[in-house]
């Protein structure tokens, strides 16, 4: 099965549950077979917790969801050991980070410190309990929400650690016509926790992501191609409007996700479009506006159409 075969069916199994929402769903797996993570942005109640439970479902993987408070701490997300009177051992006790799929829900009201064990699993593939090293299962991703509107009482991500996630997706609302499907669907009995009625099946498991992951990695990509990309780093490192650009491992962000993207078309190299497309869930995250920019009312997304337009892009 090819990536862009694997695709189809997924996307044919997700279409069951979920109404509209294709591009951030297309960047979902994009972003599980390039191995990055994902910070999704939206108000709630628009399917992102669906979406990523689908996502499991689909691939045969493990789901969890941690919903992140100010009392949370490492331990409750990576686990920890336990003594047991029975046995007089400790025994370890998981934490939900051991899963395929994880749902951190609005990561930004939990504490660094515990924001850093969740930061290093999705970094390392990997926890330390007790001086003991655990590998995470395989395949691994890491879906963070953010509230865009309530802030009280939240511990906003550093920039250090924006940068650990492969995108930043901002959700919005469906369209009219979506929205109205989606009432037929629960007018007709639709229950979100039970994707097996819905008849949602899986269709790919770990030895079948990685096989695609293999031909994505054989994506041709061109020395223009490389070029391109560079362009795009050192131009928003340049942006007037910016106190911070992209990072090397923007680039490399951006290679590998494009080399996924052209796969999921059904291509076997890049082209310019795979590239520029992916530019803004890359970069919004990881570039720094300057204040005057903001108070003109400049965007992330804003200063990216313009770092873009003053690269040329490659024939």
């Amino acid at each position: 099965m090819t990536v862009a075969e694997l695709y189809a069916a997924i996307d044919r199994e997700r279409r069951k549950v979920i109404v509209g929402q294709d591009a951030t769903f297309e960047l979902l797996v994009v972003a599980l077979l390039a191995g990055g993570h994902v910070l999704l942005e939206g108000v709630p109640g628009i399917a992102k917790t669906l979406m990523a439970k689908t996502l499991a479902a689909t691939v045969s993987g493990e789901f969890k969801r941690v919903q992140f408070t100010p009392d949370l701490m490492p331990a409750d997300i990576v686990g920890t050991n336990i003594f047991d009177l029975p046995t007089g051992r400790f025994a370890l006790h998981v934490g939900p980070i051991f899963a395929n799929i994880v749902l951190g829900d609005e990561i930004n009201r939990a504490p660094a410190k515990t924001q850093s064990a969740l930061l290093e699993a999705m970094e390392e593939r990997r926890v330390t309990i007790d001086g003991v090293p655990h590998d995470l299962p395989r395949p691994f991703l890491v879906l963070a929400t953010q509230n865009p509107i309530e802030y009280e009482g939240t511990y906003p991500l550093p920039e250090s650690q924006l940068d650990r996630f492969l995108f930043k997706l901002l959700v919005s609302y469906p369209s009219t016509a979506d929205e109205t499907q989606l009432l037929r669907n629960y007018n007709a009995g639709f229950d979100p926790h039970d994707l097996a009625r819905a008849g949602v099946l899986a269709v790919a498991n770990p030895a079948s992501l990685a096989a695609a992951r293999q031909e994505a990695a054989a994506v041709r990509a061109d020395e223009a191609h490389l070029a391109y990309i560079t362009a795009i780093a050192e131009a928003s490192r340049r942006a007037p409007d910016l106190l911070l650009g992209g990072s090397p491992r923007a680039s490399v962000a951006l290679l590998t996700a494009a080399k996924v993207y052209a796969a999921l078309q059904g291509r076997e190299y890049l082209v310019p479009d795979d590239i520029k497309s992916l530019v803004p869930p890359i970069y919004r995250h990881r570039i720094i506006l300057k204040p005057e920019a903001e108070i003109e009312g400049l965007t992330a997304d804003r200063a990216i159409e313009r770092i873009l337009g003053r690269v040329p892009v490659p024939r």
